[in-house]
C-alpha cells in the first residue's frame, strides 16, 4: 500500500472528525452507539482515529450515514471539507 500524501491525511483526519462530531451529536458514547447498532466499539473507534493507516472507506461512511439518519451528501456538505 502506497504512502498517504500531505492532502490524503488531511483528509482522512476530516472524515475522522466528521465521523466523531456527528457521532457526539446522538449523545451516545462510542460503546453506547456500538450497542445501539450492534456492531463492535472498536469499528467506531477505527472510524474516529486518525491515526488509522488504512483510512475509512465510502462503504463505510455510507454505513455510518444509515446509522444516524442522513445522506453521504449530508456527511460531506459542512465546512470541514470547504476548507483545505
Amino acid at each position: 500500500m502506497a504512502e498517504l500524501t500531505k492532502e490524503d491525511t488531511i483528509l482522512q483526519k476530516k472524515i475522522s472528525e466528521r465521523i466523531e462530531f456527528l457521532r457526539i451529536k446522538t449523545g451516545l458514547s462510542q460503546s453506547d452507539f456500538a450497542k445501539k447498532h450492534d456492531i463492535d466499539r472498536q469499528v467506531i473507534n477505527r472510524w474516529e482515529s486518525i491515526k488509522n493507516k488504512r483510512g475509512v472507506t465510502i462503504y463505510s461512511i455510507n454505513k455510518f450515514c444509515d446509522m444516524i439518519n442522513i445522506t453521504i451528501k449530508d456527511f460531506f456538505d459542512s465546512d470541514t471539507f470547504s476548507v483545505k
